[in-house]
């Protein structure tokens, strides 16, 4: 099922305005990633538009979009994007497809009663519209015989975003690839890939199916700076994500509970030395190669690193492309 060509990437967050993406995305390629990730948070900068500045600002960088929501545009609006851009740079786009952070959705009145129908539509209506056929169904989403006027010449690998046990499977089944969020740990990712490797097989496909972890990440030639730099990032997303089967993976989601229901700062006060070992590529640049390495071995095909802190994106990055990518190489 896997690639097995390990790869470090470098995704850009929200904190980079989109009049940064164009230099952020030279310099990712100048540096020597493989890689590069856009997030599409709701409502900060948009994925698509921004990769195909991305595309636009280099010359052989594949571009990821990890994710755009299923329910934010509809299928037949996403594929024409993804084809548009796919057309203008071919073979360096990979789209990623999730449902997005609920709040969001709420936000848009949007979020799906029935989830995995709905991604599963999406993803399936999308992969059909960009290899020319017409789309005529009503499961989730409407049709009447829709189809694009400008495929992409060649099939473009489609991305699912997903967290849980049945959307993992679910991307084995139908989709290219995944996109495993931030957080995943070691254990995650090993696990993660066993649900994927059911969907894959349960469909009797023979392809490669690429597994992309993101990482927050943090570099210091003094590990202990490095890791006290993701603290505060790294309690943001365990207490927006709360128990999860990521946190369930690291059997703490019990401890995290408890540690919400403390109160706001809790969990950036009182987290265990060890989360910031386990739960992100922090360090000095040896160790944060090992932590990379170690992804790799639990199944990760490429591991795209979200530098920390974010207003130093680019200066982290130019530090781990000397420091960290040279020990991978």
């Amino acid at each position: 099922m896997s690639v097995k060509t390990p790869a470090v990437g470098l995704v850009l967050g929200t904190a980079i305005p989109p009049e940064g993406v164009c230099e952020a995305a030279a310099a990712s390629e100048r540096i020597g990633f493989d890689e590069l990730w856009l997030i599409e948070d709701y409502f900060f900068t948009g994925a698509i538009s921004a990769a195909t500045a991305a595309l636009g600002a280099t010359e052989r960088l594949p571009v990821g979009i990890g994710i755009v929501s299923a329910m934010v545009r509809h299928p037949a609006v996403l594929a024409m994007e993804i084809a548009t851009v796919a057309r203008m740079y071919p073979g360096r786009l990979r789209p990623g497809i999730g449902l997005g952070a609920p709040a969001w959705l709420d936000q848009m009145g949007l979020r799906p009663k029935a989830q995995l129908t709905a991604l599963r539509d999406c993803l399936t209506a999308v992969r059909d519209l960009l290899a020319g056929e017409a789309v005529t169904r009503s499961a989730f989403f409407q049709f009447n015989g829709i189809s694009l006027t400008y495929p992409p010449a060649a099939p473009t690998p489609l991305y699912m975003g997903v967290l849980a046990r049945k959307g993992l499977m679910l991307s084995g089944e139908i989709a290219d690839g995944t996109i495993l969020s931030v957080l995943a740990g070691e254990a995650y990712v090993a696990w993660a890939c066993q649900q994927i490797e059911v969907g894959h097989e349960a469909a009797r496909r023979r392809d490669p199916h690429r597994v992309t972890a993101l990482a927050i990440f943090s570099v210091d030639r003094r590990a202990e700076v490095a890791k006290e730099a993701v603290r505060s990032l790294l309690a943001f997303y365990l207490t927006i994500a709360g128990r999860s089967p990521l946190t369930d993976a690291y059997n703490i989601s019990d401890e995290l509970e408890h540690m919400i229901r403390q109160g706001a700062g809790h969990v950036e006060r009182e987290m265990p030395a060890r989360w910031l070992e386990d739960l992100v590529v922090a360090g000095d640049p040896e160790e944060c190669a090992e932590k990379i390495r170690r992804l790799w071995r639990a199944g990760a095909d490429s591991v795209v690193l979200l530098p920390t802190p974010v207003e130093r994106a680019l200066e982290v990055a130019l530090f781990a492309g000397r420091e960290v990518l040279s020990r991978l190489r």
